[in-house]
């Protein structure tokens, strides 16, 4: 008789140009998500049973990911010892090949644990490249990888300014996607952390591009709404480009009304990262068995 699966947590990135998101799509759309590439590397591992990828943080089409995160049970035939996450990790990375999709680590869980309602945080960074006037004056190695936005330089004080005015806890309707399935969530969150800070052009110290400057909205919060980072974002630009004064976000926010945010509003998808998923080390660890209970003297 088979055992009870082994459950592990998984940190994962990708480059998400190429995918529709991060979560599971048909497999005949010309774009599918990186689930459906994370299922189809788990199959070839030769499971008893189908894998399932739980994962913590949703990302849209052309969203990129440092560290997402995910649980996922794996039952193996009678007789076979559980992976340890190191042949989880390099297994599940030879089949993922060519994607760009990377395994950073892998590590046995309580059978308990849940990757999205165990998250304590996610921190999101959105890069902003300043200094193009034109699209294609972004450097070759920095396409799809963040938003210039169109004008001239950005007032950077008074975008810190009006970033202060969404930190703690609030209705954040405005800020979410006008979509009817959005409105299902409760709109109330709370930011941790909402900095503007410069940022570095991959490369950059090799060559330097002139007049080109990076900056970085970095964003932390225990949960987001949908699309919630990048109309934030949007609206820092506008902020930024004058065409906002920071006091009208905070009366963007008190309408609490998604419409209130022009859609042209929202910055594009290409300059968002999910940067790392955070969980307590109390949640991490695995419980002992009675064998090893008894080992260490704790029966």
């Amino acid at each position: 008789m088979a055992g009870a699966p082994a459950r592990y947590l998984v940190f994962f990135q990708y480059f998400g140009t190429r995918y529709s998101g991060v979560m599971e799509t048909k497999s005949d759309q010309a774009l599918v998500g990186v689930q459906n590439y994370l299922e189809k590397a788990a199959e070839q591992l030769k499971p008893s049973a189908p894998i399932k990828f739980h994962i913590s943080s949703r990302t849209d089409s052309g969203v990129h990911a440092l560290a997402n995160a995910a649980h996922l049970d794996i039952q193996r035939a009678p007789g076979r010892a559980p992976f340890t996450g190191p042949q989880l990790l390099h297994g599940l990375n030879h089949f993922l090949k060519p994607e760009p999709i990377r395994i950073l680590s892998a590590q046995r869980v309580s059978s308990t644990f849940h990757a999205r309602f165990c998250a304590l945080s996610r921190t999101y960074i959105y890069r902003l490249l300043l200094g193009c006037a034109h699209r294609s004056q972004i450097p070759v190695f920095e396409q799809d990888l963040c938003w210039a936005p169109p004008g001239g330089p950005l007032d950077v004080p008074a975008m810190r300014a009006a970033a202060q005015l969404l930190l703690g806890t609030h209705d954040f309707s405005t800020f979410r996607s006008p979509h009817p399935e959005a409105a299902a969530q409760s709109p109330v969150r709370t930011l941790q952390l909402l900095q503007l800070q410069p940022g570095h052009g991959l490369l950059g110290q090799h060559h330097l591009h002139r007049g080109l400057e990076f900056w970085e909205v970095k964003v932390k919060s225990k949960s987001f709404l949908y699309r919630q980072v990048r109309r934030m974002v949007g609206a820092l630009v506008a902020v930024g480009q004058g065409r906002m004064a920071p006091g009208q976000l905070q009366q963007l926010l008190e309408l609490r009304d998604p419409r209130a945010l022009p859609p042209h509003a929202t910055a594009p998808p290409e300059g968002l990262f999910l940067h790392s998923v955070e969980y307590s080390q109390a949640d991490l660890a695995l419980p002992c068995t009675p064998a090893e209970e008894e080992l260490c003297g704790l029966s």
